[in-house]
């Protein structure tokens, strides 16, 4: 209930539960309710036309060039990179690959490798203090950090384009695709650096799995995934420096293209509403026609008749 009457300004206390105001008899629910409904109305346009206007801004952002469109597939593929294989461990016992499902390379895969360090994250822990955090586990454990950021950093980088849809100049894109691709360099770096550390480690406790006679090296994935985050990289720094329309530009076209539907639809109503009026005429033309037929035959039977009698 209004706190007071919108007609006479009357107090309401809690407990006036009548619809009607004790002091001037104004049913209130249903007071200018004519008003109130052109004014939420109003409201609703309002609140229609800024919606349509920043769905205009975003489908412009996303695909509104060739150039934005093709930044978004390019956006979307170095996700294709992390799947490849990054790097190897082979050992005489157990190997390690540096691919996410292990479709690659023998031996755990990178999952495994994720999955065994949280179930014995002490056991990591202390394996790399007791390889002076110099060794083939701590390398080998960065180069995983580094390869999981890198793929953080790809896919702000690819929200991002859908986020700052409104700022369509923003460099927002382009400096997490190059901390992306720094960090998959970096993960490359130490990947070598954990394969150049096995020729001085016989042994290496890898958490829960044991490496004998250690060799590894990068594998072709990590170049792929490269190069794929530098195309990437390529194609939002290219939509940044690019011209842009103005979010009063996109506007002047939406009411442009909606004038212009309106319009056609105008046109199709009226070539619909001449269609239907000479279909009645066509048919008031044919019902005349056999009317008169029809009068024409009685006319003729009757001065048969005549003629008989």
């Amino acid at each position: 209930m209004a706190s007071t009457c919108p007609n006479c300004g009357k107090k309401l206390k809690w407990y006036n539960m009548k619809a009607e105001c004790s002091e001037c008899g104004v049913s209130i629910p249903n007071f200018n309710w004519e008003g109130r409904l052109e004014e939420d109305a109003e409201k609703a346009e309002k609140k229609f036309a800024s919606f349509y206007k920043s769905m205009n801004i975003f489908s412009y952002s996303i695909w509104g060039t060739k150039l934005r469109r093709l930044r978004i597939i390019l956006s979307l593929i170095p996700a294709i990179g992390f799947i490849l294989p990054w790097g190897y461990l082979e050992s005489d016992a157990q190997s390690i690959g540096i691919d996410l499902l292990g479709l690659f390379t023998n031996g755990k895969s990178l999952l495994d490798v994720i999955g065994d360090f949280f179930a014995n994250k002490s056991v990591y822990f202390s394996n790399m203090a007791y390889e002076g955090n110099s060794g083939v586990l701590t390398f080998s454990m960065l180069a995983i950090f580094l390869m999981l950021l890198s793929f953080v950093f790809a896919v702000i980088a690819f929200f991002l384009i859908l986020f700052t849809f409104k700022h369509p100049k923003t460099k927002a894109m382009v400096v997490f695709d190059a901390l992306s691709i720094l960090s998959a360099a970096a993960s490359a770096v130490f990947i070598i650096m954990a394969s150049n550390s096995a020729s001085s480690q016989t042994a290496v406790n890898f958490g829960s799995f044991s490496l004998y006679n250690i060799s590894g090296g990068i594998s072709w994935g990590i170049f792929v995934a490269i190069a794929l985050l530098a195309v990437a990289f390529a194609a939002n720094l290219l939509v940044a420096k690019a011209p842009a329309k103005s979010d009063e530009e996109l506007e002047e076209e939406r009411l442009a293209k909606k004038v212009a539907k309106e319009e056609k639809e105008r046109q199709e109503d009226i070539r619909k509403e001449k269609e239907r009026e000479e279909a009645e005429k066509r048919a008031a033309e044919e019902q005349e026609r056999i009317v008169a037929e029809a009068k024409a035959k009685l006319e003729a039977k009757k001065k048969k008749k005549e003629k008989k009698d």
